[in-house]
């Protein structure tokens, strides 16, 4: 990313920006921190027009002084913050340093951050590139199991990509997941969903001074990057974990006859195996993959492969190997 032009944003998509404020040295700052290609502000003295536009037009970013008169930057925020629709739009507000004076309740206050008169470009300018970055990490994180989703996923594979970075990519996938929540219910299928995530983080945790990165694509889709050194031990350490505590969620009876009956996708009545869980890996060797819809590709392939298997196994692409 060219930090010149941008100013450090977390991504190079236009965002808007609504200032409520009536100090026009603050809204000159923020004009020459980011050109308008890059973040466009929309400008109010007072908060009444703001509020309508904010909820016809939600913007990325909301920005609010203290100093606005008509109503308050808290009451602007607990608007903002008490619709579902829009709780998720950072909200950061504007203080002068004697707003400080009296200790903030910032639980009942609902602002993503703040900035201080007098106003230091530099902090300005990384608070609210923070606050945007930490908005998008939130929204983006699965919340079951808290990891990074799927924008999350695929910007970091396409920025190893970018770098020509070597890399391996593991999918890994629960079989016969839909058959033990059918039958168990959500509920269940949810400890076994957040015990997988366990595993996998614990497990490439294990591997001490390696850079890793574990995301939840949704459902029982997870995704392990790690060093292509590394990958085939840290599947097999995932699949023996995985095999040695998925049966205690199981019913004894269950557990006893290692299968369980349910019905399948076409409404019919079947015996399935316990739980397996089936990993796919990619590797990203000198330069060879060009866009993450390549590794996606060769992954889905390579775990109808693995599921051909009905016990826990891992696949390589060793193409690229």
């Amino acid at each position: 990313m060219d930090m010149n032009n941008n100013q450090g944003l977390v991504n190079q998509t236009k965002h808007r920006c609504i200032l409520v404020s009536p100090d026009n040295n603050l809204k000159e700052l923020l004009e020459s921190i980011w050109p308008k290609e890059v973040l466009e502000f929309t400008y109010y003295d007072q908060a009444r027009g703001a509020i309508d536009d904010i909820f016809n037009n939600p913007p990325e970013l909301l920005i609010v002084d203290n100093r606005v008169t008509d109503v308050s930057a808290s009451e602007v925020a607990r608007l903002v913050k008490s619709e579902n629709v829009y709780r998720q739009l950072p909200v950061v507000i504007c203080l002068d340093e004697k707003d400080l004076e009296t200790p903030w309740d910032w639980d009942e206050i609902e602002v993503d951050d703040f900035i201080i008169r007098p106003f230091f470009m530099p902090i300005v300018r990384e608070r609210i590139n923070l606050t945007f970055s930490r908005s998008l990490r939130a929204l983006d994180a699965n919340p079951l199991s808290k990891l990074p989703g799927n924008t999350s996923i695929i910007n970091k594979i396409q920025t190893l990509i970018e770098k020509k970075q070597d890399f391996a990519l593991a999918y890994c996938d629960l079989d016969y997941f839909k058959s033990f929540n059918d039958k168990y219910g959500f509920s269940r299928g949810d400890e076994v969903l957040s015990m997988t995530a366990r595993i996998i983080v614990n497990t490439v945790r294990g591997f001490v001074g390696e850079q890793t990165f574990v995301g939840h694509v949704g459902g029982d889709d997870f995704v392990v990057i790690t060093s292509p050194d590394i990958v085939e031990e840290a599947c097999k350490r995932i699949i023996f974990s995985f095999d040695g505590i998925v049966p205690n969620f199981y019913d004894l009876e269950d557990r006893k006859s290692k299968s369980i009956v349910s019905v399948d996708r076409q409404g019919v009545v079947q015996t399935f195996p316990l739980m397996a869980i089936s990993i796919a890996v990619v590797f990203n060797i000198d330069g060879q993959l060009k866009h993450f819809g390549e590794a996606s590709a060769i992954a889905m392939g390579l775990k109808k492969k693995a599921k051909e298997n009905p016990k826990s196994n891992y696949v390589l692409d060793r193409r690229n190997t």
